[in-house]
């Protein structure tokens, strides 16, 4: 069981100590294709060069350049949206506006099909979900970074604000919105959706209804971390594609699940009891106070 939250840092693991590592640690390099050599994550000028953290025995992704090693999920994500045959490119965070010219956000990739003259014929849109974290994750990045050898094996597990994945954020904070606003204008063109996510991220998202990929308007891309241990590096890897019609996902990821009702009038009940036990009267008037008036 690992004593620190720390899986990779600037693209390797914390106890991977070759060149080329050290190197990455000195000059906060990137390895997995940032718009610059240099990490930029959180601040261009001190980055928190964390792409990866461990929950129990699980690496989970963390930062959204982690998935473009080598640029696998272009190719993936292609096959779903072209025929094999077709020319394509990725332009990477390009806006995208509503009929009134307001923005929706930025589409994170747009691959493009086009001709042999260089004309768009197709495209559709890549995004990608990484995982917020709760808790404190720079304090022990920072500790680790003063000195990498003595303190890759650090123990952290007693520390204030442990950081930990936040998955429920991850999905209903930033995953939903970015479907219903930026979604809801593709899906309206008849443009293909793609998602990239994390294994263990996906396994918290309530089940999708699955289609066969031929009527599929929205894919899932799901990848995981595989340990080289010849390389000391972990490899991106796709896990499994999950085929789905964009209406039905979006609902299955907005809707919430109600409970009983009773239990929550029970907590309400509580909540009054302690208002009247301590003394305070109801805020709202009562039909006494109203006809005393």
């Amino acid at each position: 069981m690992p004593t620190h939250p720390l899986a990779e840092v600037f693209g390797f693991p914390t106890n991977n100590f070759s060149p080329e590592a050290e190197r990455h640690r000195t000059t906060r390099l990137c390895p997995y294709n940032n718009k610059v050599p240099n990490c930029t994550k959180d601040k261009a000028k001190d980055p928190l060069g964390v792409c990866s953290v461990y929950e129990d025995d699980n690496v989970v992704i963390t930062c959204p350049v982690r998935f473009r090693q080598s640029w696998i999920i272009a190719d993936d994500v292609a096959s779903f949206f072209f025929h094999p045959k077709t020319m394509w490119t990725s332009l990477i965070e390009v806006r995208l506006a509503d009929k009134h010219e307001r923005s929706a956000g930025n589409i994170d990739i747009v691959l493009v099909a086009y001709d042999d003259k260089g004309r768009v014929v197709d495209f559709g849109a890549l995004e990608i979900q990484a995982v917020y974290i709760s808790g404190n994750i720079r304090r022990p990045f920072e500790h680790y970074m003063q000195d990498p050898r003595r303190q890759h094996n650090m123990d952290w597990t007693g520390q204030v604000n442990y950081p930990r994945p936040d998955y429920l954020s991850s999905s209903r904070k930033r995953l939903a919105p970015q479907l219903i606003y930026k979604g809801g204008i593709l899906n309206a063109w008849g443009k293909k959706i793609a998602i990239v996510v994390d294994q263990q991220f996906f396994a918290t998202l309530p089940s999708l209804p699955a289609v066969v990929p031929k009527k599929a308007d929205m894919a899932w891309f799901v990848y995981d971390l595989v340990l080289d241990p010849q390389q000391h590096r972990y490899n991106l890897a796709k896990h499994q594609t999950v085929y789905s019609s964009f209406g039905p996902a979006l609902e299955s990821i907005t809707k919430t699940e109600a409970g009983p009702v009773e239990k929550f009038i029970e907590h309400l009940q509580e909540k009054l009891d302690e208002k009247l036990e301590a003394g305070y009267p109801p805020d709202a008037p009562t039909l006494l106070d109203i006809i005393e008036e």
